[in-house]
């Protein structure tokens, strides 16, 4: 006779007490997920994690054994489920060929978990993810089929959280195509009322101010610019045509020009044209803008040199512009009174990789209404000379006299100028005044021949200073000046030495009036 068994089968529950109920939420808010994937077990209350779901119970002799199983989703190809696969489209994915730091969904970080690597992933760089979180406490064991974590929120409280798969989350907005049909509507739908703007753009400025660009203006296409003056930037000096002139700012730059296709540019890149430099006119004020039509306000540019158009001519591309020198003069608040251009020009060889290097040279000097009074030279001090610089001299058409000499030639073969000078004004700031020059010349007859006559030429400048330095300013009077010590008409000797000029005089007058005290008492 067979003994019957008894079998046992364990069954387990999600149980929620009374008033308890899952909450849902799109993310743990302010939950901290731990190591381990957590789990109330059957023995004790023991926290197992999910490797530990599949653990046996001891076995009871004579009862069989009933294992309880975990349901988890199982993926194709026995491949590690990820809770966060990486999105279609990476939208923090800015540098391509390279690795964005925490853009998880970066393919060039070349990272199977980015989580283990990056501190953080940047929002929108993994897809978003729906959570239903209750309080751990009140699960004994869970068999959802979609992957649970155990978080620690703010506050310190376990919760357990299940992820819900939500498909909806992961949606992503396509932009829709506009065209001329749908354009109207899509406007009326979308649109509302439109308003001007009350906003009032100020009037140009009366002058030029110093900094300021200087505006141009081309009267075949009615078009008002600034006048450019390219400068080098980078490593390599590339021309930056964007770069304006400050008027009254005298400055050159240098900055090189590379080309792929040497024999097209030639003739078709307007930086290598002379009449690019001077085929506009010169704005004399910025509220020439407001008309600038009128010929009173523009100024044209003269050119001053000889200027060529490029021409390509077999293996080279010659008058090529290689220097630009602006001469600007200006009159104050009146502005610019005229402008002059010089240009240099040189031939290139077409290869690859021709380049070029052009300067642009900018002066700004005050305006003179005669020519000769406009050709002045830098000052050799202001007011006086400073040691150094140049002297100045006014020439005229003094002749050094003939001599009745019909066989001979009358020359100067020496000359020795004497410059007489002193310094002037304030002691603490002199400046040099030259007060006379005089030039002495020594001459030599030379007889007319038809031989070479060697004759030596010297000259001499002799500065001779004759200031007259004036009499040295009195000091003022010191705390620690002492009457000198033969002041008073009598002196003190004492038993081991001279009184000395150090002791003070008071004392001494004082016992003086004391004696003469006590001589009068006696007398009475």
């Amino acid at each position: 006779m067979r003994t019957p068994q008894l079998a046992l089968l364990q069954v387990f529950f999600l149980v929620f007490p009374d008033g308890v109920r899952p909450q849902p939420s799109s993310s743990p808010s302010g939950a901290v997920p731990t190591s381990l994937e957590l789990q109330r077990g059957t023995d004790g209350g023991t926290l197992q994690s999910p490797s530990e779901a599949t653990a046996t119970r001891p076995a009871v002799p004579g009862l069989p054994t009933v294992v309880p199983t975990l349901v988890t989703p199982s993926a194709p190809g026995n491949r590690t489920v990820d809770l966060f696969p990486v999105l279609p489209i990476c939208v923090c994915d800015l540098t391509p060929g390279a690795c964005d730091i925490n853009c998880c969904c970066d393919r060039d970080c070349y990272l199977l978990h980015p989580r283990t690597v990056f501190s953080f992933c940047l929002p929108g760089s993994v897809r978003s993810s729906s959570w239903v979180c209750v309080d751990n406490s009140v699960i004994f064991r869970s068999n959802s089929p979609f992957p649970s974590r155990v978080f620690m929120d703010s506050n310190g409280i376990r919760q357990f959280c299940v992820h819900v798969n939500n498909s909806n989350l992961n949606y992503f907005q396509k932009l829709q195509k506009v065209n001329a049909t749908n354009f109207q509507a899509l406007a009326a739908e979308f649109g509302g009322e439109s308003f001007t703007s009350t906003f009032q753009t100020q009037s140009p400025p009366s002058f030029y101010r110093a900094g300021d660009p200087i505006l141009t203006y081309f009267p075949k296409w009615s078009v008002i610019s600034l006048l450019r003056q390219p400068a080098g930037v980078g490593a390599g000096g590339l021309c930056a045509e964007s770069n304006p002139a400050g008027f009254l700012e005298s400055k050159s730059t240098t900055c090189t020009r590379f080309f792929k296709n040497l024999a097209s540019s030639c003739t078709l890149d307007s930086a290598l044209n002379a009449a690019s430099y001077y085929n506009f006119t010169v704005l004399k004020v910025p509220r020439s803008m407001t008309d600038p039509q009128n010929m009173e306000f523009q100024v044209p540019v003269i050119l001053t040199s000889q200027a060529n158009a490029p021409l390509l001519a077999g293996n080279t591309c010659q008058n090529v512009v290689s220097q630009v020198t602006y001469e600007i003069e200006t009159n104050g608040t009146f502005g610019i009174q005229k402008v002059s251009v010089s240009l240099g020009q040189t031939n290139l060889t077409v290869e690859p990789g021709a380049s070029l290097q052009q300067h642009f040279i900018l002066r700004f000097r005050a305006f003179q209404q005669s020519t000769a009074a406009s050709l002045t030279s830098p000052r050799s001090g202001n007011p006086g000379y400073i040691v150094g610089k140049p002297l100045l001299a006014l020439t005229d058409d003094i002749s050094y006299s003939a001599i009745n000499c019909t066989s001979c030639c009358l020359i100067p073969v020496s000359l020795e100028i004497q410059v007489l000078w002193a310094y002037v004004g304030l002691l603490s700031n002199p400046q040099a005044h030259v007060s006379g020059v005089r030039f002495l010349y020594q001459c030599q007859s030379i007889q007319d021949s038809q031989q070479v006559t060697e004759v030596s030429l010297t000259t001499l400048v002799n500065f001779v200073d004759i200031t007259q330095k004036p009499q040295p300013p009195r000091g003022q009077p010191k705390m620690d000046w002492k009457w000198p010590f033969d002041f008073f008409p009598f002196k003190v000797a004492f038993s081991r030495g001279v009184f000395s000029q150090k002791c003070s005089v008071s004392p001494i007058l004082i016992l003086c009036l004391l004696l003469l005290g006590v001589l009068n008492l006696e007398t009475m």
